[in-house]
């Protein structure tokens, strides 16, 4: 009889065992069906069928049961033995040398079956896979035999295993238990780093990894643990460390530390790949942009696929990523920062890298792919030349430049700026940039008129600075003594004399103060001479104070070096405590002294008494530093109750540490039982109170303050007492008090905790650390304030029982908004009368004929709000409900402005006035609603009139049309009238609306019906009607009898006029006036965007006049600045189309422009007289403008006195420029007087 493969497992119970020949592959191990087997009958067919031919065999001859050939007639019994059988597939095995020979399998087999007492047959197949089957008595034997024959085969690995330091407990187990079981049961050797071994409990790491560093909590702390033995045995520990570690952590943090500062934005672009890699498991990535460190946090298994495909991604781009550099203008690294970095990597996969504002070099690094850089250059260089700037020199020697500057800086000009010009940026200068160069510049960048208009606003507030500012030298040391003391007199120099006091940053421990005369205050005077007189007096002030608090030395003390770390203590805090809170003392080591050339001094500097104190101070604490060894012998030992050990210690030792961090003491406890006792080998029974001995070692000073700390925590430890109270559940929420109020006071006052219980789970246990019961409030604190508490919460739970009474009623469902009223506003106002707490019951949605109220609070609060209650519900009688179909687009026009219109048209029906009884009787869809039922409710009769009333006006709506008529725009404002009067008119007469081009309402009235009629016309003419359709057809007809005919037109004519002349030709609109005299009017295609007066260059170059009339009278400074015209103007030319009645007219208009034009070309200079203030200007400008028109004629030059500063700008030739200075001169010098001051 044949047998399948299948059928022979089946028949040797090996069915589900792998295929004796299985596919090539890793070394399988399966956990086998292991069965217990009864010996087989060798006699039976079944257990053992024949093989032989399909041809039987001859029958034997029978035999008789009785002869003598037949067995005994009763055989003994004998008690089979379980076998139990295992097996596992085994893939290329290294077999072990021996004597310089290899040990064949079968010896390895051999030696197995011979120490373990089972029996091993093994098969190999093609693909060199070899399978074990193993019989033998015990499970145990089999496992052994295994293990042997694994660990023989095998070659031996190291495997590394992460595991979170706060799980190594668990990995060891009590007293080694855990870690001993896996050792045992695999047979490998498992390496855990001792506490020591880790730096700070961190392993040692390099960059690029997610090693953690001291101090980091966020993240999981990692242990190595070093797992050495045969592969399948190393793997199978493993996995069994790891199911412990997962037992004990589902969530994991890892950092990606260090990532290089040309590789980070490339990676934090594949984060969407990062997150597929965690393959669904929940991940979080956070960036530290400063530290270059990615934070991965979540599922355990996907935080550490992620963090694996991080650092894989680094690695790549490291490979892959090449760069190259250029120099580019300092001024454009400005355009290539902060979002531009974004732009130019999303655009080009490529990173720009620019110097630091300190760094003066011009290089800038492009970083990206060979393929990509072509592109990322184009785009730096496209984005570098993508906005004009300009560098703005601050004026004056470098010491005005840097007080200007510095003001700026302190009153955040910079954002003052960016705020009035979005469109321009500016950028200050860096402080190195300050320190190092010779000329100061403010760059700002943008299109080039919001860099003009920037330029204009900086260069009128530094011409209010000249002058103004000032420099005074005070040892930086008084500084907060001068800040702290003359506050108020400081504050006065502003308010009297406009002048601010700048201090410096005291880290910085500079001794300059600047003062500045305000220019933006309106109370500045432009005269330098008040200037210079109010900032004299603030210095002298502030010199007088600073004498006042002069008493600042220097002292020098020898200290050798060894000792500066004692001096300074651990993280500055000995150096602190020295300094104190309320003191400027300025202290020096060794190399910071000097030129540091000697080591072992400390430099003390600040006032005298406090530099006296610190050098005593530090003398002292050098002093103890010596005698450290023998000031920190000191100890003291006693004993406390070893039940407070626990609480004394803390969690994780946080009691002990904070003594040691708090005094530096060592603290030490014993449990060993007395040496008298143990020595005499008495057997000590257990005492009601064991001790534990304490000893506490450091300074005198500080062991005796640790003991008395120990010993006020243990008193307060063993005057600790809880009680239980009994308090239905239904009161805990008054008794604990909103967001716990109540409960938190009585905590405070008494020193107590109070622990209510928490709602159970499904298995009905609290959710509290203390079991307790739904009705049980637990105490615990020290026995008075225990006691206390209990007293005032009993108190509270009466006060409850007696004013938290509950009356539970129903009111028809009809009258619940009545009752709740819009808003809320009426079931407030019953709560603020009565008292009372009530709660509507909205479970049922209005549905049912009743709702039930629950009112809560003292008898007589209860039955106030029930009567009011009750009052609104009688007053809604029987209601219906109602429902019409209105479009959407009626909706406001029925509603009206404000509700008005709605309003008006309940009180039609006979409706309330109150708007809050009218509210629900009419609801309109809300905007998130997409149907257009409105839903009406209230008294039937009332309700009918309402409906009858919407339906009328809805059929008026519906034939309502829009039709449009044609009207020049010139004649709509006739049409319109004064006031509207004529429109009025019309519409009310009609009644229509009309809606000409331009008005709010034009475009909600839609398309008009004869808009196919209108399509050649002109939008600013089509004028809408809308209303029934007869009346739109009576008013369109009215309209058109009010259109007048169009006039006949005139001639016309085109100038080409240069945009720089302008300003120059049209005198404010002067020169097209003239021109209307003609009967020409003028549109222009274009006007300058330049203002009309040029802008006053700085006056770094200009020249000073002085005018003297007599040697006795006053001499007057004056700035005279003579530049180009039209330099700075605008290119190209506007056309001017010439409209007029006639020919002549036109001719004449065209001959006054050639000739404007030509003049305009003549005034070639413009000049720039700069007066002390503006005291003169009444006399040059004249009654009227008449010395100013005068001067105009007489010298032929435009002549413009300034509004808003002291300058008179003088347009024209150079000859007429001059002429006219002169002639304002004279009449200033011929006045006789001085100008005020």
């Amino acid at each position: 009889m044949q047998l399948t493969a299948a059928e022979l497992q089946k028949r040797h119970e090996l069915e589900g065992a792998p295929d004796p020949f299985p596919s090539l592959g890793e070394t399988t191990t399966v956990k086998p069906k292991r069965v217990v087997q009864v010996p087989a009958d060798a006699d039976s067919q079944t257990d053992f069928p024949t093989l032989a031919t399909s041809t039987p065999a001859a029958a034997a001859p029978g035999k008789s049961a009785w002869g003598s050939d037949a067995g005994p007639r009763i055989k003994s019994t004998v008690k089979s033995t379980p076998v139990i059988t295992d097996y596992f597939t085994f893939t290329q095995a290294e077999l072990p040398a021996k004597d310089g020979k290899q040990t064949s399998v079968g010896e390895i087999m051999k030696q197995a079956m011979t120490k373990y007492r089972v029996r091993i047959e093994a098969s190999t197949n093609q693909s060199r896979q070899t399978t074990f089957y193993m019989k033998g008595e015990t499970q145990k034997d089999l496992d052994k035999a295994k293990r042997h024959l694994l660990a023989t085969l095998s070659p031996v690995v190291a495997l590394i295993l992460n595991a979170p330091a706060s799980t190594i407990a668990a990995i060891i187990g009590p007293k080694g238990a855990t870690l001993k079981k896996v050792r045992e049961a695999t047979g490998v050797k498992v390496d855990i780093p001792p506490k020591d071994g880790i730096t700070n409990g961190h392993t040692n790491g390099t960059n690029g990894t997610n090693t953690p560093l001291p101090g980091d909590e966020e993240e999981e702390v990692m242990v190595p643990i070093t797992i050495t033995g045969p592969r399948p045995l190393a793997l199978e520990a493993q996995g069994m460390l790891n199911e412990i570690i997962a037992s004990r952590t589902a969530h994991l943090t890892q950092k990606v530390r260090d990532i290089p500062a040309h590789i980070l934005p490339f990676v934090l672009t594949c984060r969407s790949h990062f997150i597929e890699e965690a393959q669904g498991s929940y991940v979080n990535l956070a960036l530290n942009q400063p530290e270059r460190e990615i934070t991965v946090s979540g599922d355990r298994e996907g935080v550490v696929r992620v963090v694996e495909t991080i650092k894989a991604t680094i690695e790549g781009f490291k490979t892959s990523i090449t760069n190259l550099k250029i120099s580019l203008p300092k001024r454009q690294h400005r355009l290539l920062a902060g979002k531009a970095v974004d732009e130019i990597l999303a655009q080009s996969k490529c990173l720009v890298e620019v110097a630091s504002p300190e760094d003066l070099g011009d290089e800038v690094t492009v970083w990206g792919s060979a393929v990509d850089l072509p592109t990322g250059l184009g785009a730096v260089m496209a984005k570098a030349n993508s906005q004009f700037i300009h560098e703005f020199p601050l004026p004056g020697p470098l010491a005005v430049s840097k007080q200007i500057l510095t003001y700026m800086t302190r009153i955040d000009y910079e954002t003052t700026l960016a705020n009035a010009h979005p469109d321009a940026m500016i950028f200050t200068p860096s402080p190195a940039t300050i320190a190092q160069a010779s000329v100061l510049n403010i760059d700002i960048a943008g299109e080039k008129s919001a860099v003009d208009a920037v330029i204009k606003q900086i260069s009128e507030f530094i011409g209010k600075l000249i002058g103004a500012t000032r420099e005074v030298s005070i040892d930086w040391l008084i500084h907060r003594v001068i800040q702290g003391k003359n506050a108020k007199k400081l504050k006065q120099f502003y308010e009297a004399h406009n002048v601010q006091v700048f201090f410096p940053p005291e880290s910085g421990e500079q001794s300059q103060v600047l003062l500045v005369y305000d220019p933006l205050s309106p109370s500045a005077s432009p005269s330098p001479v008040e200037k210079v007189k109010h900032l004299d007096y603030v210095v002298d002030e502030l010199l007088k104070m600073a004498k006042e608090f002069a008493d600042v030395k220097s002292q020098t003390i020898s200290v050798e070096k060894r000792w500066h770390e004692a001096v300074v203590g651990q993280g500055g805090t000995t150096l602190n405590a020295i300094i104190g809170e309320d003191t400027t003392l300025s202290i020096k080591f060794g190399g910071e002294v000097g030129d540091g050339s000697d080591e072992d001094v400390i430099l003390v500097r600040g006032a005298s008494l406090d530099v006296d104190r610190a050098i005593r101070d530090i003398s002292k604490v050098v002093e103890d530093a010596k005698n450290d060894a023998i000031v920190s012998s000191y100890s003291i030992e006693f004993d406390i109750d070893r039940e407070y050990v626990g609480r004394v210690v803390g969690a994780q030792g946080s009691g002990v540490n904070k003594l040691r961090d708090a005094l530096g003491v060592k603290v030490d406890f014993s449990d060993e039982a007395d040496e008298k006792e143990k020595e005499a080998g008495k057997k000590k029974k257990a005492a009601v109170h064991q001790k534990s001995k304490v000893k506490i070692t450091g300074r005198k000073e500080n062991v005796e303050e640790a003991k008395k700390r120990i010993l006020s925590q243990v008193e307060r430890i063993a005057d600790e007492t809880s009680e239980v109270l009994k308090i239905p559940n239904q009161y805990h929420a008054q008794l604990i008090g909103q967001n716990g109020r109540y409960a938190i006071r009585l905590e405070e006052n008494y020193s107590v905790k109070i622990t209510f219980p928490r709602s159970s789970g499904e298995n009905g246990e609290s959710k509290t650390r203390e079991q307790l019961k739904p009705d049980e409030v637990l105490i615990k604190g020290g026995k008075k304030g225990v006691a206390s508490a209990k007293s005032e919460l009993l108190d509270a739970l009466e006060f409850e029982k007696e004013n938290n009474k509950v009356l539970t009623f129903d009111v028809p469902t009809r009258s619940v908004s009545r009752i709740l009223g819009k808003g809320g506003a009426n079931i407030l106002e019953i709560k603020d009368v009565t008292g009372a707490q009530i709660d509507v019951d909205k479970t049922n949605d209005g549905i049912g004929s009743s709702t039930q109220i629950t009112v809560r609070g003292t008898k007589d609060a209860i039955n106030a709000a029930k009567i009011a209650i009750l009052a609104i519900a009688d007053q809604v009688g029987e209601e219906t409900t109602a429902s019409l179909i209105i479009e959407r687009k009626f909706h406001r026009n029925i509603i009206g402005a404000g509700g008005q219109g709605l309003k008006d048209l309940i009180n039609r029906c006979g409706g309330p006035s109150d708007t809050k009884l009218q509210a629900g009787l009419v609801r309109f869809p809300r905007q998130d609603e997409s149907s257009d039922e409105v839903r009406l409710r209230g008294e039937p009769k009332l309700v009918n009139k309402v409906k009858e009333e919407l339906e009328k006006i809805v059929a008026t709506l519906r034939d309502r049309v829009v039709l449009a008529v044609e009207i020049p725009a010139s004649q709509h404002r006739n049409l319109i009238g004064r006031g509207g009067q004529n429109l009025n008119d019309l519409q009310n007469r009609t009644g229509v609306q009309v809606q000409f081009p331009g008005s709010r309402s034009y475009n909600q009235f839609g398309d008009p019906e004869n808009a196919s009629e209108m399509a050649d016309a002109d939008p600013a003419n089509i004028v809408k009607v809308s209303g029934s359709r007869k009346a739109c057809e009576a008013a369109v007809e009215e309209l058109k009898t009010h259109v007048k005919p169009a006039a006949p037109e005139g001639v016309t004519a085109i100038v080409s006029v240069p945009l720089k002349y302008h300003h120059a030709i049209s005198q404010q609109g002067y020169f097209f006036r003239t021109l209307r005299n003609f009967g020409v009017s003028v549109e222009q295609s274009g006007k300058p965007q330049k203002p009309a007066v040029p802008v006053a260059p700085p006056q770094n170059g200009s020249t000073t006049a002085r005018i003297d009339d007599t040697e006795n009278a006053p001499s007057i400074e004056i700035h005279w600045q003579v530049a180009e015209n039209y330099l700075d103007a605008e290119e190209g030319d506007s056309e001017w189309t010439l409209k007029g009645s006639d020919a002549a007219g036109l001719e004449r208009a065209q001959s006054l422009i050639q000739e404007a034009i030509a003049q305009a070309a003549a005034m070639s200079c413009v000049g720039f007289l700069t007066l002390p203030d503006r005291s003169a200007f009444p006399r040059i400008v004249g009654s009227k403008g008449s010395n100013v028109a005068r001067l105009r004629n007489e010298t032929g030059a435009d002549i413009t006195v300034g509004r808003d500063n002291n300058t008179i700008i003088i347009i024209g030739s150079e000859s007429a420029v001059d002429a006219a200075k002169e002639a304002i001169l004279n009449q200033i010098s011929s006045s006789g007087r001085p100008p005020r001051h």
